[in-house]
């Protein structure tokens, strides 16, 4: 199963969820009417009255609906709302500890692997169990939350493993589920809430009309235990499967299983739950059972028991990766290599591309660390601090080929910015021009987590002031526009943050105008060099038009559409409203186009991870590229 499969399954769960919910509301009704029968003393002479029944179900109704739809609103904040209400504070790298900078380290390597955003990483310094957890609706927005007792007894290898498991709850849609399953189950909760305010005021009842406010408090108690365990039931039955997957993910991610075992041994020896009150509600996000063992603790625990993931993980080991090789017979991913492949072979494929969208290889995994190790110091530590790390998204705005443009650049910037920020751009700058290309999308999503403890007001400015240093130059090259592109993105959490992406389009016929637009840039973008025809053009671009779903009942251009950024930026925001599978073909006819002719250039994979990005699709690094046949600009589409 692939990311996009779990996208599509995560919304079919959401579906089922809805379904018990509603099942769950439809048992408490019942169990309010019955109550309110007999405090009106009409059971167990009457036990069918339609004018009740209607009552009672629209307050239940109205009061779950209250309940839920309140802390729905809540959550559109993100997972760092959860963070906080579980005791979290935000790690920040400048006062972070040597057991925090570890931690923080494992986070950018796995989100530098696969490809999103570097997630905010909140320490529950209360908390002395060994659990962690992610939250967020996309991998553009999430958070991870580490309890003091997961980093001060855990190895590396132990914390990569639990680490890597939270991964694959970002990159396979299940955080936003769990979220909506928070939201959910609060209305339920509410009406036991309810019962308790009641027991509270049960001194101002009156005894001797009909049974007694306490009683009818204890009820409504009683029938909120019932939401509750329905709660329960559906939490575990929608967690423990995801589980598994996840564990299995996260050996994937870093080839060593006996990292997940050793965690699973010591929490057999130690233990996993918390002290938080907020535990109950976001239980089921945890890597570790986060409540009191029951009674029933096999029928509600939100995950499976640790000796059966012990034997599935070990079984992993056994099976699965007995054919990888080790990672030292691991050929290393390095700055010089430069032939092509997408994940180190000669002959990759579209369809490949595809399957590794949402995933995190171990090739992947050992590139991301030696391109951080190969960072220079300054960058290393300016991505961490708050002024350089505008700084370096400055920097990357800057023309670093025509000195001309430059020079028009920097005066503008100093008319616009302290002249300490200009000069550490100019600097930083300078630093940068003499790395990898492939660095600069990395560098991007490093210096997010800082830029993002910003106001949304300081986050739009910086957006408008890399805009401001692009127009200075009279023309946009393409790089430009995908660091725009990419810089928007990944600070609208910051900038919006209760906006979220819901599915609007369903078939590719609302979409198919978007479509050969991205296509039609993507086939020149990728045939840019002095010797390509207008023939090789075309090629690609109808290549890539027939991967798209009914291609042969749509209306299909001879040439590529003709476009400037402005367009292509409003197309692909259109596209992000997609459902899951129409985003795979969009991929995938992207990857057809770029792959037509063997070759990956830096252009070509900025742009086509970036577009994946847009689509919440995360695409981990190209690992080896062709070498940019000159450094001029693209003859792509303009700026109109």
């Amino acid at each position: 199963m692939n990311f996009f499969e779990h996208q599509d399954r995560a919304r079919q769960n959401t579906q089922q969820l809805i379904g018990l919910f509603s099942l769950s509301i439809a048992v408490m009704i019942m169990a309010i009417y019955i109550a309110t029968l007999f405090l009106f003393r009409m059971a167990p002479r009457v036990w069918w009255h339609p004018g009740i029944f209607l009552y009672v179900a629209g307050i239940t109704i109205i009061a779950i609906a209250v309940g839920s739809l309140y802390k729905i609103a809540y959550l559109r904040q993100g997972g760092s709302v959860i963070a906080q209400e579980l005791g979290g504070r935000l790690l920040l790298p400048e006062i972070a500890d040597e057991q925090g900078r570890q931690l923080l380290n494992i986070v950018e390597e796995m989100a530098i692997a696969s490809g999103i955003s570097v997630p905010q990483v909140y320490l529950l310094d209360r908390e002395t169990s060994i659990n962690a957890f992610a939250a967020g609706f996309s991998p553009n927005d999430a958070v991870i939350g580490v309890t003091r007792g997961t980093l001060e007894h855990l190895s590396r290898d132990e914390l990569q493993g639990v680490i890597g498991h939270e991964f694959s709850h970002i990159l396979n849609g299940d955080m936003r589920l769990n979220l909506r399953l928070v939201g959910l189950l609060h209305g339920i909760l509410f009406i036991y809430l309810t019962g308790e305010l009641l027991w509270r005021l049960r001194g101002t009842s009156r005894e001797d009309k009909g049974l007694p406010l306490w009683a009818f408090a204890l009820a409504l108690m009683a029938i909120g235990g019932i939401g509750l365990f329905c709660g329960r039931l559906i939490k575990a039955a929608v967690s423990r499967q995801r589980e598994f997957l996840a564990d299995a993910s996260a050996v994937q991610f870093t080839r060593n299983p006996n990292g997940l075992t050793g965690v699973f041994q010591k929490l057999q020896q130690m233990d996993s739950r918390l002290i938080s009150p907020g535990a109950e509600a976001a239980s089921h996000m945890f890597f570790g059972n986060a409540l009191n063992p029951s009674f029933w603790e096999n029928m509600f625990s939100t995950h499976p028991p640790l000796a059966e993931r012990i034997r599935r993980v070990g079984g992993l080991n056994v099976r699965n990766l007995a054919a990888m090789p080790s990672r030292n017979q691991m050929r290393s991913p390095s700055q010089e290599s430069l032939t092509m492949g997408f994940a180190g072979g000669s002959n990759t494929t579209p369809e490949q591309v595809v399957n590794q969208v949402g995933s995190v290889t171990p090739e992947h995994f050992a590139h991301a660390q030696v391109l951080l190790s190969q960072l220079p110091e300054s960058l290393r530590l300016g991505v961490r601090e708050q002024q350089s790390a505008m700084a370096i998204a400055l920097a990357l705005a800057l023309d670093t080929e025509n000195l001309q443009f430059q020079e028009h650049q920097i005066a503008w910037l100093r008319e616009v910015q302290p002249a300490d920020l200009v000069d550490k751009t100019l600097k930083l700058s300078s630093e940068i021009s003499q790395l990898d290309p492939r660095i600069r999308l990395p560098l991007v999503d490093l210096a997010v987590p800082v830029l993002r403890q910003n106001s949304a007001k300081e986050c739009q400015r910086l957006c408008k002031c890399v805009h401001g240093l692009v127009v200075a130059t009279g023309s946009l090259s393409l790089w430009h526009f995908v660091l725009q592109l990419i810089l928007w993105h990944r600070l609208q959490p910051s900038i919006n943050p209760t906006s979220t992406t819901t599915v609007e389009f369903t078939s590719i016929e609302q979409i198919w105008p978007d479509s050969l637009l991205v296509l039609s840039v993507i086939a020149r973008v990728g045939h840019s060099q002095p010797d390509a025809s207008t023939e090789d053009i075309a090629y690609a671009f109808r290549s890539g038009v027939f991967r798209l779903p009914k291609a042969g009942e749509q209306e299909k251009p001879e040439i590529p559409l003709s476009c400037n950024f402005t367009e292509l930026k409003k197309s692909i925001e259109r596209l992000r409203f997609a459902t899951p599978k129409l985003k795979q073909a969009i991929v995938d006819a992207c990857a057809h186009t770029v792959l037509l002719d063997n070759k990956v250039t830096h252009s070509e994979a900025d742009l086509l991870r970036a577009i994946a990005m847009m689509l919440d699709c995360p695409i981990p690094p190209f690992l080896n590229l062709q070498p940019s046949v000159s450094k001029q600009k693209q003859p792509s589409p303009r700026r109109s």
